[in-house]
């Protein structure tokens, strides 16, 4: 999971990056090196709220799963006790 943090925290970086090249300005310019690590931690900070999402998705999707299985099982077990009473 640390690997999305660092890709959005690179992609912070690759933001900047591309906003000086459409400026046409210097890329390490040493008067505004101190806003490339605020660009990698709203990146980083992205990739982590990112990460929350996808894992509250991930454990919705497996309770909507455990709930849709355990349903199958109580409509198979009510099918297999009604076949029996009729049989």
């Amino acid at each position: 999971m640390v690997h999305k943090i660092l890709f959005w925290s690179g992609f912070g970086v690759a933001v900047r990056l591309w906003q000086l090249g459409i400026e046409m300005r210097p890329l390490f310019n040493k008067e505004s090196l101190w806003v490339y690590p605020i660009y990698a931690s709203i990146g980083g900070s992205f990739g982590y709220w990112l990460m929350g999402v996808e894992n509250r998705q991930f454990k919705m999707l497996s309770d909507r799963r455990e709930s849709l299985l355990a349903k199958r099982a109580r409509i198979k077990a009510a099918e297999e006790v009604e076949a029996s009473k009729s049989s």
